[in-house]
């Protein structure tokens, strides 16, 4: 990149070569990310290449540490080996110099020509058959120094005083035997000089043989060539046992997870074959056994239920008649209430209320039990929420006036959805009603809110509340939070069951969120187009406290500068998503942070 950026105009920042070099890169990394990524996923879900990997590894430090120690070892024996041979191929040669040198006086003038024939005829002549031991030395070379430094004689190309390091002469001078390893001058070649004192005539000489370790270099070339070729070859036979042993393990676990699988798809007769007495066939064994003892229960339960929704068919259907001939007999005492005394009048009324909420009770077990055999359909249309929203308000508007219950609807701009009208109005009067129930008089809030994927509904009350664990046993079936609580809508307890049950026909989510002394919040979330997975919805479930907005019992349109439940000004709608996929089972919503009210009144906001 600095190349390019120095380079000539056309490399420079901003060129079309720049740019295609800054593709290339984003496009290189890009692919390596992918790369990394797919290398994870694999590792992740395959057992077998973490075990031969594994495998491989502890195998490789295994094979390192072993071949070090073999080749320590073997280096250490070749030393050895060369050394005692040097040993005594010196001793050999300094008895050959003491007997040529005995009457030799180095001191004398012309005995440097005594010294060198002494010295050529110990590098020429045969070791005899009883000295065996020394040919092992190898080749070497001769290096005589008489006195402190002076050279009298050597063999070799080599012979110079010059190659023999001081450390060694101190201790030759003083008489002993001395060996060292040591690299020659100019080459790379490692050397073991032996050195030791020679008597003469006159006064000792100092003898030094040098034995190039050339041929130990290549034996242990060849060593570490074999065993490094060795412990390849090793590896490899290791990675592929490693790999048939872990194949045989896991291609029955696989075969299981996939039976398992397809058995949580529903294909209840899916079995695991056993083969064998081994472990993993009785795995399969008790697989099988457990599979069949769960289809039986399923199958019980199914029958139960079937049973069960056909009863309850069947009794809802057989009530009617009779509760349709009980039902006249009421509207003809209702309709001569006048003649009667206020006892009698005000046992005929609630003999109609009560008819009235068994008429709805009946119809309500009847819809239950569609949803659940799974019958129920929806009647889609393309149609304004709105209309729906106002319409269900207008159905609770005689409750609303009877408790004194105001309804503020703030309603957003045209919002065109693909819904069923009469299961959303359900839904939608179902939660107004529960809110009305349940609000102690307070406005009852409504806010409608939509963006390119979903439209959202939020209802809230500013009653009782939900004390902890309760948001998600709500929509139970005949569950009540104040069971000695009077209900004023004359509810049948299944509304708010019934309400999922739709919101869940549509792809959408009905969700709950209270708090003691705050009120309850109920949130429906539906997809605009039916069939997309929803991801988040247009409004918040938890509020931001504001004052509630002032309204007469009845239902008002909220002004658009009052801000009630609306998010603060200038907000925008988007940012109080929240993403929550999960359906309203979960009891308890994290609190947000306070928010002020929007400007030019007050009201709840949502954040």
């Amino acid at each position: 990149m600095t190349e390019l950026a120095a380079g000539s105009g056309s490399d420079r920042p901003g060129s079309e070569r720049w740019e295609r070099w800054r593709r290339w890169r984003r496009g290189a990394e890009f692919a390596g990310a992918e790369g990394i990524l797919a290398v994870r996923a694999r590792w992740r879900r395959s057992m077998q290449l973490r075990v031969v990997v594994s495998t491989l590894a502890l195998s490789s430090l295994v094979v390192l540490v072993l071949g070090l120690v073999l080749q320590t070892q073997i280096a250490d024996r070749l030393l050895q080996g060369k050394q005692q041979a040097a040993l005594l191929q010196s001793d050999l040669s300094r008895q050959g110099l003491e007997r040529d040198l005995a009457r030799v006086d180095p001191d004398r003038e012309g005995t440097e020509v005594t010294l060198s024939e002494a010295i050529d005829r110990l590098t020429s002549v045969s070791v005899d058959d009883s000295r065996d031991a020394a040919s092992e030395a190898g080749a070497f070379e001769v290096v005589l120094i008489a006195g402190s430094g002076t050279v009298t004689g050597s063999a070799g190309a080599s012979g110079s005083a010059d190659v023999v390091p001081p450390q060694l002469r101190e201790p030759v001078l003083k008489g002993f035997l001395a060996t060292k390893y040591m690299t020659m001058p100019g080459t790379s070649t490692p050397t073991l000089v032996v050195g030791q004192p020679v008597r003469t005539a006159g006064r000792n000489l100092q003898l030094y043989l040098l034995f190039p370790l050339t041929a130990e270099e290549r034996t242990l070339a060849l060593v570490r060539s074999t065993l490094a070729v060795g412990g390849l070859a090793l590896l490899v036979v290791l990675a592929a046992i490693s790999g048939l042993v872990t194949r045989q393990v896991v291609r029955p676990v696989r075969q299981a997870a996939d039976v398992a699988e397809r058995f949580a798809d529903g294909h209840l007769d899916e079995r695991m074959p056993v083969q064998g007495d081994d472990e993993v066939a009785r795995l399969a064994e008790a697989y099988n056994e457990m599979a069949a003892s769960i289809q039986s229960q399923i199958r019980q339960l199914e029958e139960f239920g079937t049973l069960q929704r056909r009863f309850t068919s069947d009794v809802s259907h057989e009530l009617r008649t009779p509760l349709t001939t009980v039902r006249m007999a009421a509207e003809v005492l209702a309709d001569r209430t006048e003649d009667m005394d206020a006892v009698s009048r005000r046992s005929a009324r609630l003999l109609v209320d009560e008819l009235d909420r068994f008429e709805s009770l009946l119809g309500d077990i009847l819809e239950i039990s569609r949803l659940d055999a799974g019958v129920a359909e929806l009647a889609l249309e393309p149609l304004d929420v709105r209309a729906v929203v106002r319409r269900a308000a207008e159905t609770v508007r005689p409750l609303a006036e009877t408790t004194g219950t105001p309804i503020v609807l703030d309603l957003d701009d045209e919002v065109v959805a693909e819904v069923d009208p009469r299961r959303l109005e359900r839904i939608l009067r179902n939660l107004l009603a529960n809110a009305i129930d349940h609000g102690d008089r307070l406005p009852v809030e409504v806010r409608l809110a939509a963006d390119a994927h979903a439209v959202a509904v939020v209802v809230r009350d500013r009653g009782v509340g939900l004390r902890p664990g309760e948001a998600g046993l709500v929509f139970n079936r005949f569950w009540r939070a104040d069971p000695s609580r009077q209900r004023r809508s004359g509810g049948t307890g299944l509304g708010l069951a019934i309400s999922l049950e739709d919101a869940l026909l549509h792809g959408g989510w009905l969700q709950a969120w209270g708090e003691t002394g705050r009120g309850a919040v109920f949130r429906l979330t539906l997809p605009r187009r039916h069939g997309e997975l929803l991801q988040a919805s247009p409004l918040a479930l938890v509020p931001v406290e504001g004052a509630p907005a002032a309204a007469d019992p009845g239902i008002s349109e909220a002004a658009p500068t009052t801000g009630t439940a609306l998010p603060p000004h200038g907000c925008d709608a988007h940012d109080a998503h929240e993403v929550d996929p999960r359906p309203t089972d979960d009891a308890e919503w994290p609190e947000p942070a306070p928010s002020a009210p929007a400007p030019g009144g007050s009201g709840m906001l949502w954040s």
